[in-house]
């Protein structure tokens, strides 16, 4: 019942906590680009791929109490921080979902910023385009991020190492 559900909360277990919305659908929008198996469907919005499934399965986690979102007030905007809770756990626990390779892949991620992963992911949802061509819809796109060749090329290079985490043969 609560499958698509568990896959996500398994995400806060191994990735302890998220600080940022954006971080957050970037990380499980690449994570299923690295084939694993999450079913949210992503659409190409401001900040590059953005799931409504997803916003809305961890709305309802927070609302079942499995999830922790706290709002912190940063000024200007408000920053969202998420975490398992004990209880989350404890129904993670009592059921039976294994990801193999996920945490590795996540606590990866979770180490990068939120701007990184905005862009990789964008490299990501491009993929089948030549890298020239997605290099001029990044430009195109992300114009006020104002990413360079260079930090396309980390990106790239980012994706091949993920890809060897997923995969080490």
């Amino acid at each position: 019942m609560l499958h698509d559900h568990l896959k996500l909360m398994t995400v806060f277990a191994s990735a302890g906590e998220i600080v940022g919305r954006k971080k957050l659908q970037k990380m499980i929008f690449i994570a299923k680009k690295m084939n694993f198996p999450f079913e949210e469907k992503f659409e190409f919005h401001f900040y590059g791929p953005y799931s409504e499934e997803l916003t809305l399965r961890i709305e309802e986690l927070c609302n079942f109490g499995f999830i922790e979102e706290m709002k912190e007030d940063k000024g200007g905007y408000s920053q969202y921080r998420y975490m398992i809770t004990p209880s989350g756990r404890e129904f993670l626990e009592s059921e039976s979902v294994n990801i193999p390779l996920l945490e590795e892949c996540l606590t990866d991620m979770n180490g990068q910023s939120a701007r990184f992963l905005e862009l990789v992911s964008t490299v990501l949802y491009f993929e089948h385009l030549p890298k020239n061509e997605v290099a001029d819809k990044i430009a195109e796109l992300k114009r006020k991020q104002n990413y360079s060749m260079k930090e396309i090329d980390e990106a790239y290079s980012y994706i091949q190492s993920l890809k060897k985490t997923v995969s080490p043969n």
